[in-house]
């Protein structure tokens, strides 16, 4: 039985068979095809944290599969009334695979040592895999054949998004830089070790955005206060004054690169209304790629993804 709680936990061979899948089964909806191969299967998707994309295209996706999903919020006591001990076997004994959406990695890891089905982590503070696979999904359908040669440059916090960024680009062969100020950027063990993974020199790390974009294909951001840090969020904003995706940011990029954002965005922080509302922004093709990319790994993990 497989997890899939960091992208850690899959081959480079498997991220592209998730993203193989994901394009095949998307090909499949457009053409009015709705395979029905969750008949009779649960998921459930165990949420600590609020959500739109992530809840609604589980939900969405294993409907569209003929499957049942059962949202579990905080009524369930997810680390509160019982030890994991006693939760994880019990709840996953009634399901097919589970989604968590929590805010420690840690107490993920923990509970998955009890699990009785397929975990996916819909989001931690660590990492979101199932927005990174939704991210190079967006990116293979904009270059099409140029997919190999793209590079992703990365502007913000080196947070959860991020470091799930460099780790699938990583895996996929693909160029990956990011541009963060001193004290919000990637660990240096982790660098090196993406680095090793790629054969040497893969990350371009730097406190210079034009540096950063330089020859980038896709300007990705993210919030510079995530959920968690809004005791920290005017000091974020002092920090990060100079990262904001902005007009004159996208003019020193290449002609032709996209815009990209795992959304929920603050408008007029880390990216103005002139530049998500652009032509040249693909958050909406991006946000529709979460149902598709999260099919493709939920049939890829319960060995269905071949049907």
């Amino acid at each position: 039985m497989r997890h899939v709680l960091s992208l850690m936990d899959l081959t480079n061979d498997e991220c592209r068979d998730v993203v193989t899948a994901a394009e095949k089964f998307k090909q499949r909806l457009a053409a009015g095809d709705r395979p029905q191969l969750l008949a009779g299967h649960t998921v459930g998707l165990l949420f600590e944290k609020p959500s739109l994309r992530t809840r609604v295209s589980f939900e969405s996706l294993t409907s569209q599969l003929g499957g049942n999903s059962l949202f579990l919020g905080e009524d369930v006591g997810f680390g509160k009334r019982e030890p994991l001990c006693d939760f994880m076997p019990i709840l996953t004994s009634y399901l097919d695979l589970l989604v968590i959406r929590a805010k420690s990695h840690a107490m993920v890891e923990q509970a998955v040592d009890f699990s009785q089905c397929p975990v996916v982590n819909g989001l931690t503070d660590v990492a979101h895999p199932c927005q990174a696979f939704a991210d190079v999904l967006t990116m293979k359908e904009i270059s099409g054949d140029n997919f190999g040669d793209c590079h992703l440059a990365y502007v913000g916090d080196a947070n959860n998004v991020a470091y799930s960024l460099a780790l699938i680009c990583a895996k996929l062969g693909l160029k990956f830089s990011i541009a963060a100020p001193q004290g919000y950027q990637f660990e240096d063990a982790f660098v090196a070790g993406l680095d090793e993974q790629a054969g040497g020199g893969f990350v371009r790390q730097t406190d210079n955005v034009s540096q950063a974009i330089d020859g980038a294909n896709f300007i990705y951001t993210d919030v510079w206060t995530s959920m968690g840090q809004e005791a920290e969020s005017k000091q974020r904003l002092k920090d990060f004054a100079d990262y904001q995706v902005n007009d004159g940011l996208m003019k020193l990029a290449a002609d032709n690169a996209m815009f990209l954002h795992c959304l929920p965005a603050r408008r007029g922080e880390e990216v103005t209304a002139e530049v998500i509302d652009s032509d040249r922004s693909a958050i909406v093709q991006q946000a529709n790629n979460r149902l598709h990319a999260q099919k493709g790994l939920v049939l890829w993990l319960l060995g269905l993804a071949q049907r």
